[in-house]
């Protein structure tokens, strides 16, 4: 199944039915009075999170969702069926945006959670709605009220707890293979990876989801590469794991680039925890090793005496299960943070009001 995170959708409501105009006409009845009834309500067109999805490729064979239009009223007060609502089932993650691609409407992040994206029309009043004792015999049936239609942009970011990110080549992909079933394509060459994959990371009866990415280059912000557009799928990340080729000739200016990048991208990216690791150690000769740790340690703000940056090899496994014990303990005090703002936070805080 190819990965497919952005789309774009039509979608538009049902309009409501007319109301009747009816009078009661019966043998032996001279004064029946008004009996039209009312139109029924439009369809709506609701977006639900469903768990069973993880791309945006249905999008590709289906733009447009319209809802069927409510049935008029009829005779003898008989009120117009309303139209059944359409329903967007889109992967657990997306965001939804109006035409211009920049107001949120709606963030879809739990399984079952549902938005309404277009209200159906109401229906219109028949002419029994309008009677009363100085109007007995009105001749006045409301038509129904039109429904809502507009273009919506769907884009998915993934639910990770933390995010690979890296040059090219420099072991992201065999990283989630050693740490998770994830079977991503693994290659000696760069941009192996050209859609962002996930793995189940499970360490001391714990687990998280932890997401690999496209790699950067330097300009990816003005488009070199494949871009930083998959640096969507990490902005719900806690933490992210910046792995540096430890075989390649510049390991301060590798770490540079990614973060410059990372910073030129925004979206709070550049403040989120961080542990910079030096990968692909099994190919480094000891008496190196020591100097390469302590060239990323000094680019990444650590101490090299103390706390220098790790070594691993995700080709053998060493060094891995320290790493992701760090990482389980950055996303602890995350979750952590996360519960005490939910807990402070109103009841309606979560509420959007699309008008």
């Amino acid at each position: 199944m190819k990965f497919l995170d952005q789309a774009k959708i039509y979608v538009q409501s049902g309009d409501g039915g007319n109301g009747c105009m009816s009078f009661r006409r019966e043998k032996y009845i001279e004064f029946g009075g008004p009996d039209g009834g009312d139109g029924g309500r439009g369809g709506d067109v609701v977006a639900e999170c469903v768990p069973a999805l993880n791309t945006l490729i249905d999008f590709r064979y289906r733009q447009h969702f319209k809802a069927k239009k409510g049935r008029h009223g009829e005779g003898g007060n008989r009120t117009g069926a309303s139209a059944r609502e359409i329903v967007v089932k889109v992967p657990v993650g997306t965001q939804i945006f109006d035409d211009d691609n920049e107001t949120l409407i709606a963030d879809l992040t739990r399984p079952g959670e549902r938005r309404l994206l277009a209200r159906g029309g109401d229906g219109g009043f028949g002419n029994t709605h309008f009677k009363s004792s100085t109007n007995r015999a009105p001749r006045r049936a409301d038509p129904g009220r039109p429904g809502e239609e507009f273009w919506l942009w769907l884009r998915l970011k993934l639910i990770a707890d933390a995010g690979l990110i890296g040059l090219p080549n420099s072991g992201k992909s065999t990283f989630l293979a050693a740490c998770s079933r994830a079977r991503p394509k693994v290659a000696d060459y760069p941009f192996t990876t050209l859609y962002p994959q996930l793995g189940v990371v499970f360490i001391d009866d714990e687990e998280f989801v932890l997401a690999d990415i496209p790699g950067l280059i330097e300009g990816a912000h003005e488009g070199a590469g494949l871009g930083d557009r998959f640096l969507g799928h990490i902005e719900r990340c806690g933490v992210l794991l910046h792995l540096v080729d430890g075989t390649g000739e510049d390991i301060e200016g590798a770490y540079r680039t990614v973060r410059t990048e990372l910073r030129q991208y925004g979206h709070g990216l550049a403040e989120k925890a961080e542990i910079a690791v030096l990968n692909k150690c099994d190919a480094i000769p000891e008496a190196e090793l020591a100097d390469r740790r302590r060239a990323l340690s000094d680019a990444a703000g650590l101490d090299p005496e103390n706390a220098p940056a790790p070594a691993i090899s995700g080709a053998t496994g060493k060094g891995v299960t320290g790493v992701l014990r760090a990482i389980l303990a950055k996303i602890g005090e995350r979750r952590a943070e996360e519960a005490e703002s939910q807990a402070a936070a109103p009841a309606d805080a979560y509420l959007v009001d699309r008008a």
